[in-house]
């Protein structure tokens, strides 16, 4: 029987000591603590592990810590949205966000061409940029060849980029595949359709990437989920997980709620239903801004498995 425990603040206290003690606190803290632990498990247990994010957390300074996630082989498969990899591309080559208020006039910033996420701002100018950026990639992509998979052009455009704090360079550096089955969905899927009507021969081939993630596990691998919000980013990934046999460690953070019936609010006991989650696999659902609880939880993980050993190539 575990007890709660008062809170103490000392002097120097690592975020290892913080999220630790979240364990005897209350609430949503245990669960921040369990889903540190999972990950903890998942790595121990040699699991594929499946990183699932949404566009929005791109747009914030997550982007850089998605990227030293991959650098230190914290994930093996990557799914996100087209927003997610047309920002990392914009901050690869020198766009810069700027952070606002999420009570901004919003008919002001649309005259002075500015575009709001949360209490992020994005200039109108930065999208015309990532036009004149793009053209000259998927140029040289269909110079190499006529016909892709989503996940090998990612490849591709990662190999051009040189950002250490980029998701597609250091995915592509360490051979880490990264899935958007939505591509469309974005200024990249724009300018996807308007490179395809000068060059009708271009393919950017989905169904034929849904195949190569579904084959980029088996029924007999151990299986890991970390899934930051939901959409159909999440959904890919435990689809894979559910026709593969479901997944042994699953960690959903999310602000939605389990009562809307959604994707985003599905918690990791309702996965089970579906198979999607094994029904005596280890589980947290942590409720609350991945903001802030994702780095949190990581950290705690990444501090255990370098105790350990596991983690080599941190910088100190």
């Amino acid at each position: 029987m575990e007890l709660v425990k008062d809170f103490n603040w000392k002097k120097g206290m690592t975020v290892k000591e913080l999220v630790d003690a979240y364990s005897q606190i209350g609430f949503q803290s245990i669960e921040l603590k369990k889903s540190a632990d999972v990950i903890v498990k998942m790595k121990k247990n040699s699991a594929k592990i499946f990183l699932t994010f949404t566009s929005n957390m791109v747009t914030s300074g997550l982007r850089g810590f998605f990227a030293q996630i991959l650098k230190l082989k914290m994930a093996d498969v990557v799914v996100t949205t087209a927003g997610g990899i047309e920002e990392d591309i914009m901050k690869a080559t020198g766009e810069k966000f700027v952070i606002g208020n999420f009570n901004s006039d919003d008919v002001e910033l649309h005259e002075q061409g500015i575009n709001r996420v949360g209490n992020l701002h994005i200039k109108t100018e930065s999208y015309t940029n990532f036009e004149d950026r793009i053209l000259p990639i998927l140029d040289k992509l269909y110079a190499k060849q006529k016909h892709w998979t989503v996940s090998e052009m990612f490849r591709e455009i990662g190999l051009m980029l040189d950002d250490e704090n980029s998701i597609l360079y250091q995915a592509a550096k360490n051979n880490i595949p990264i899935f958007c089955p939505a591509i469309t969905d974005g200024a990249l899927g724009f300018h996807l359709y308007l490179f395809q009507q000068k060059h009708k021969d271009f393919i950017v081939d989905v169904v034929k990437d849904f195949g190569n993630i579904l084959l980029s596990t088996s029924f007999d691998e151990k299986k890991g989920v970390i899934a930051l919000g939901g959409s159909i980013s999440k959904h890919h990934a435990i689809l894979c997980t559910l026709l593969n046999g479901g997944a042994e460690y699953a960690v959903y953070m999310t602000t939605a709620h389990k009562t809307s019936g959604s994707m985003s609010g599905a918690t990791t006991d309702e996965a089970k239903s579906w198979g999607k989650v094994k029904d005596d696999s280890d589980v947290a659902t942590v409720i609350g801004d991945v903001s802030i609880t994702f780095p949190l939880a990581m950290i705690n993980a990444l501090e255990q498995l370098t105790d350990e050993g596991l983690i080599k190539g941190v910088d100190k």
